[in-house]
């Protein structure tokens, strides 16, 4: 019998492939971190996709699909799907007490799917709970602190990664520009709603500022979406006119009291942000993502989690749920696609 050649080529590549990534990769070589809610309300608010049974499954099926997209384009050795624990916006209204204020007073989808707003809401909670239980069956961890903001819990657990193993790359998904203070050489941010990576020079590019020098921009014109104030007057180029070391070096929120100090007969906007720096100083902490708000037992939580065994992939059970829920059309054979999307994350 001849021997069969392409059988032991294919097993040959296979052991060599296995050895490569054995001694090359880590689980922590390539982390994904993803701000859970920020994934599932971009996709509740944009699909509206119905089941046989007529409910609507748009946040439930749209956050599964693009998990899947992004595994695919990012390549991770790990996930985490970080979600906001209960009250996580207290310390931050304590500091700023107009801090995300304004969240929930606007409706997210039409009028053809949902009744009134209350109907809108209950399917919005019923469906992150189902999700959740969808991500059990995963291999990816799932992390959510009370008391703790998504944003606190990545920004701390990328720093970790990178700087506590060697050779680790660290991948923010959010389309929250926050995260972009954070970038640098091991760390870059993916933002779905533009389908770009942000790397360091991404950064600088298209923000007009270096990445550390990100949060004294927001810091100095307000984030609307959080419904914190900036300084009257001052936007993005105005900023970098009157500041032009954004773009040019790493400074600190103490270094433009004192470039304002030397020039607050310039311009009035010099002499705003000397008068308002108390607030300022408030809301430049808390948009602080080097500087995390975690106490020491959430700490230590968030370490006992991320030390943790990557789970297992249970495919039987999220599968009798995907039935069940009627989300048959929305992913292309789901058998092959826990198969393929998970191969590379399940081994660590």
């Amino acid at each position: 019998m001849k021997p069969d050649f392409k059988s032991m080529l294919d097993n040959l590549v296979e052991e060599e492939v296995k050895a490569v990534k054995q001694s090359t990769f880590h689980k922590h070589s390539r982390t994904m971190f993803v701000d859970g809610l920020n994934l599932f309300f971009r996709n509740f608010a944009t699909l509206n996709y119905i089941n046989q049974d007529g409910v609507h499954i748009g946040g439930l099926a749209g956050f599964l699909r693009s998990l899947g997209t992004l595994i695919k384009v990012i390549q991770p050795t790990s996930v985490y799907l970080i979600f906001d624990g209960m009250g996580s916006s207290t310390n931050r209204k304590n500091l700023v007490p107009e801090y995300k204020s304004g969240r929930g007073v606007t409706r997210m989808t039409n009028w053809d799917i949902f009744d009134s707003i209350e109907d809108e809401d209950e399917a919005k909670y019923g469906q992150i709970a189902r999700l959740v239980h969808y991500l059990k069956c995963l291999p990816v961890t799932v992390i959510s602190i009370d008391k703790a903001e998504a944003d606190d819990v990545i920004a701390y657990l990328a720093k970790k990664v990178t700087q506590s193993t060697p050779q680790s790359k660290a991948f923010i998904v959010s389309s929250d520009k926050d995260y972009l203070q954070l970038v640098n050489d091991e760390i870059t941010v993916y933002r779905p709603t533009e389908k770009d990576f942000y790397t360091y020079a991404t950064v600088v590019d298209k923000m007009g500022v270096l990445p550390e020098n990100f949060i004294l921009l927001k810091t100095l014109t307000g984030d609307n979406s959080d419904s914190v104030k900036g300084i009257k007057g001052m936007g993005a180029k105005t900023a970098v006119k009157l500041f032009p070391q954004l773009k040019t070096e790493p400074i600190t929120f103490n270094d433009l009291i004192t470039i304002a100090e030397g020039k607050y007969k310039d311009n009035v906007l010099y002499s705003r942000l000397i008068f308002e720096e108390e607030q300022l100083r408030k809301t430049h902490k808390i948009m602080d993502l080097h500087n995390p708000i975690l106490d020491e037992g959430q700490i230590e939580l968030i370490n006992e989690l991320s030390s943790a065994p990557t789970p297992k992939l249970r495919p039987g059970e999220f599968l009798k749920m995907y039935h069940e829920d009627g989300l048959g059309h929305i992913l292309k054979a789901p058998n092959y696609w826990i198969a393929e999307t998970f191969s590379t994350i399940k081994g660590f």
